[in-house]
């Protein structure tokens, strides 16, 4: 049994034994220490594969000078990676019992995601979808497999939206055949159908029945996934310093892109985990708007170390690009995170206008910092961390106000 599976406890006070196979009933919203399970640990893992090949094209693609189509071919893939496992994460979060079936299918859904990652230089190099989309047709079999076995073990419209998922996931993986067999310059278009495609279904599978998903379990999922990318970002940067050093002994070059690289991440770690979110998600619109934000979360995270990885490159004369542009490869990204941080957690929880502005102001310096030549990227990771001191000591100061009130009250 995993941690954040339910079992029953046997007189001994061991944890009863539970038959392989059972049903696949929904679990309870207010179900109490619900965490994150192993296999949802091993998932997320193993996603990170995808979204690193996603990453390192994407540097190639920078690199070379073709941002354009680069950030075009970034934001398809990532969208299939992130969409996923948002599926995946969001149905264990009301489904998951943990069976012998329940994790034999996600392992399945753990190989589809690496067939999806052997196909990402393609799609890039190539504008070939076909590895990617097989890759994506194995997932997404999986998942409209786990909801028509919640379909048969519901009843009355809990049945019906159950088979509304698995009908919609079905029909999408048709529609994502455009990538594949329309001509190139019609594929763009096809993304975008599919995308609002793709975003309907849970709104059209859920407008009789909600699923009982777990606010706190969600939100932990989340930050935890936040956490990987993040993890994947310092590892990037980190082997793309390694290189460089190694192999053309730039260290004086590289120290301010690897110090203002580090300033980045752990400011976006620290603005991330500043606020308990989970209280927010109290109502379906709530948390799909919310869910559906971290697509730019997670691509603008992942895209930071790309970004660096970069910076790093055209430090060493290795990328055929000008230094605003390598610097614009890691601020863009980075004032992205932030506005989209702020958007879907800091401003529910910022009190006053000074608090407010904290976040897109840093966004705004952090863009204005890509004029700075080969100090870019630290002046952004200055930027970052002088954000995090700032909204630290605003937060501070409100306290001891709050605090100070309630004795000025009892002396009066």
């Amino acid at each position: 049994m995993t941690s954040g599976s339910r079992q029953s406890t046997a007189p001994s006070g061991r944890p009863a034994r539970s038959a392989p196979l059972r049903r696949l009933t929904a679990r309870g919203r207010e179900e109490s220490h619900r965490v994150a399970s192993p296999l949802e640990l091993f998932f997320d893992l193993c996603f990170v594969v995808a979204i690193a090949q996603a990453g390192v094209q994407l540097v190639h693609a920078l690199a070379e000078g073709h941002a354009g189509q680069g950030i075009l071919d970034y934001a398809m893939v990532f969208f299939a990676i992130w969409w996923a496992w948002m599926n995946f994460s969001w149905f264990a979060s009301a489904y998951d019992n943990d069976d012998a079936l329940y994790r034999v299918v996600t392992l399945v859904q753990i190989a589809g995601v690496l067939v999806l990652a052997a196909g990402v230089s393609r799609a890039f190099d190539d504008h070939d979808f076909l590895v990617v989309w097989l890759g994506y047709l194995i997932m997404r079999l999986a998942m409209a497999s786990q909801w028509l076995r919640a379909a048969r073990s519901a009843r009355g419209s809990e049945r019906t939206m159950a088979l509304r998922y698995a009908g919609g996931v079905l029909l999408c993986q048709v529609g994502w055949l455009g990538l594949v067999l329309l001509p190139e310059p019609a594929r763009p278009w096809v993304f975008l159908v599919m995308v609002v495609a793709e975003l309907a279904v849970p709104a059209v599978a859920e407008k009789d029945y909600a699923t009982s998903w777990h606010p706190h379990h969600i939100a932990e999922r989340y930050g935890l996934f936040t956490i990987i990318v993040l993890g994947e970002t310092i590892a990037a940067a980190t082997v793309a310093v390694k290189s460089a050093v190694d192999e053309h002994d730039a260290l004086g070059e590289l120290l301010p892109i690897a110090a203002g690289g580090l300033l980045i991440v752990f400011s976006a770690w620290w603005i991330y985990f500043v606020v308990p979110i989970h209280g927010h998600l109290r109502s379906n619109r709530q948390a799909f708007l919310w869910g559906y934000g971290h697509y730019l979360v997670f691509a603008s995270a992942a895209a930071i170390g790309a970004g660096l990885e970069v910076a790093v490159e055209q430090a060493v004369g290795k990328a055929h690009i000008s230094t605003m542009s390598a610097s614009a490869a890691v601020t863009l990204p980075t004032a992205l995170y932030l506005i989209s941080v702020w958007a879907l957690h800091a401003r529910h929880f910022k009190v006053g206008i000074a608090q407010q502005l904290v976040l897109p102001t840093t966004a705004l310096l952090v863009i204005c910092c890509t004029f700075l030549g080969e100090w870019a990227v630290l002046a952004a990771g200055l930027v970052s961390a002088l954000a995090v001191v700032v909204g630290v000591t605003l937060t501070a100061r409100m306290v001891a106000r709050e605090s100070a009130t309630p004795e000025t009250a009892a002396a009066a």
